[in-house]
């Protein structure tokens, strides 16, 4: 099974911001319903994108502020980083296949 990166306020800029992949990360909190349904479709893309991407999550509880910089107010929220740069933002649910278009614009 493919490894998702779990972030914090001291990993995110070494882990998002300096990786050399594009990163796609699932802001999330494990009291929130659809947080936890999108886990499974975000655990099924890091397979799918192994070597090509790096996919990650942050618990907005525990990384409040990294949750602050980018504006976070709604969950489930995801982000694609490219060159260290937000190139894409999602809020709500999203299906594998969406998440799957959205990454393969940033991947060779």
């Amino acid at each position: 099974m493919a490894n998702v990166v779990e972030l914090n306020d001291l990993n995110f800029d070494r882990e998002v911001k300096e990786s050399n992949l594009p990163v796609l990360v699932d802001f999330y909190a494990n009291w929130c319903g659809p947080c936890r349904k999108q886990l499974p479709v975000v655990s099924k893309i890091a397979e799918q994108f192994e070597g090509k991407a790096k996919i990650a999550k942050l618990n907005v509880d525990e990384g409040q502020m990294k949750s602050m910089e980018f504006g976070i107010t709604s969950i489930p929220a995801l982000m694609i980083f490219k060159d260290g740069q937000i190139v894409e933002s999602m809020s709500g649910l999203h299906s594998e296949s969406q998440l799957t278009s959205a990454l393969n614009q940033y991947t060779v």
